[in-house]
């Protein structure tokens, strides 16, 4: 059963246009640094992008920076929430269900198949940025005056260089980091896509609760919330590349999301599991 749904995500176009409007932008803003020479000021535009002309290899975690606020949650949402409403919209999910397929094996194989897409979507967009990165921009070693965030307080690494070998490492955490957060994503998208047979309506309904979440954030009337909001240890993946790394928010995403993947994937479980297919 799961080798069925990875071969229909494999052979669907959307997934491979899905994963190349992915790469576009940040491919996009790379030739235009490498045009311009112009890069953003440190405090400025998405982490790391000021750093990138001095350092090209900069440029996976500076991707994902790019497309982690909008454009990589919209696709985990339309792959997540198209997993069992789409069936449903197809007319096809009784179908399958009437087969020897328990509904738990069934929703444990599309949940693998988008466990896979978003970890592909994660590393094609890291791997991507890094040749282009170093194609475009070039590489050097990063030291203490170079700029390493691009927010405030994130302007070095402590008087410290870190090496080739330093730099892939952490970016590697910054990539397990950034999917961690977006199977959250895919697990909310999921369990409205048990609940709906409109793949649309489980994506919008996924993304409603994300932009709400964001928009929270800067509220001081929401201080009290913002520490279980699911977008708010997203870009902690940035004191990663502090020296020493800094702990304490990239902790506290990592159990913020795991939380809310269990939590989420149970409700899908139960929903779906006692839910009375009729299409």
């Amino acid at each position: 059963m799961i080798a069925v749904e990875l071969r229909k995500l494999a052979r669907r176009p959307r997934t491979w246009a899905t994963l190349f409007l992915l790469d576009l932008l940040p491919t996009v803003v790379a030739v235009l640094l490498a045009v311009t020479h112009l890069g953003p000021r440190p405090g400025q535009g998405p982490a790391f992008l000021s750093a990138v002309l001095a350092n090209g290899s900069l440029f996976s975690v500076a991707a994902l920076a790019i497309v982690l606020p909008l454009f990589l949650p919209v696709a985990v949402t339309v792959i997540a929430g198209d997993s069992i409403a789409g069936e449903a919209q197809a007319g096809t999910l009784r179908y399958l269900l009437t087969r020897p397929v328990g509904r738990t094996r069934l929703l444990v194989a599309k949940l693998i198949a988008v466990l896979v897409f978003v970890l592909v979507a994660v590393v094609v967009v890291a791997g991507t940025g890094y040749l282009v990165g170093k194609l475009l921009l070039g590489g050097q070693p990063l030291t203490a005056s170079t700029s390493v965030a691009g927010v405030t307080g994130v302007t070095s690494v402590s008087g410290s260089t870190l090496t080739a070998g330093q730099i892939a490492l952490r970016t590697v955490l910054a990539i397990g980091y950034v999917a961690l957060s977006m199977i959250g994503v895919a697990a909310m998208a999921l369990l409205l896509s048990t609940f709906s047979d409109s793949p649309l309506s489980a994506s919008l309904g996924a993304l409603a609760f994300l932009i709400g979440s964001s928009l929270l954030l800067p509220l001081d009337a929401a201080r009290g919330i913002a520490p279980y909001l699911p977008t708010r240890y997203w870009l902690s993946f940035i004191d990663l590349f502090r020296d020493p790394i800094l702990w304490r928010n990239v902790e506290r995403g990592v159990l913020l999301q795991l939380v809310y993947v269990v939590v989420l994937l149970g409700a899908a479980w139960a929903n779906f599991s006692s839910k009375d297919i009729t299409s």
